[in-house]
């Protein structure tokens, strides 16, 4: 993986996890409502793994905003 791809999605779990914890969910009741495993929730925070747009969207629904706010670098 390029390390400026690492960085992006560092940037995505980031805000995940920033707004999981703004909503006061764990990582369990977020991957529950997603219907994903905790173990993939916590990956996608850690960015040890790219995601698909659906599961970033499930996660963007959950999390009542929108998918733009978890893709968008904050340069922009």
């Amino acid at each position: 993986m390029d390390p400026s791809d690492k960085i992006y999605l560092q940037l995505i779990g980031n805000k995940i996890r920033t707004q999981r914890e703004i909503n006061g969910l764990s990582q369990f009741q977020l991957a529950t409502e997603c219907d994903l495993s905790k173990n993939q929730i916590g990956r996608i925070e850690r960015a040890e793994i790219s995601t698909t747009i659906i599961t970033l969207k499930r996660i963007a629904d959950v999390l009542r905003i929108k998918i733009e706010e978890l893709v968008t670098e904050a340069s922009e």
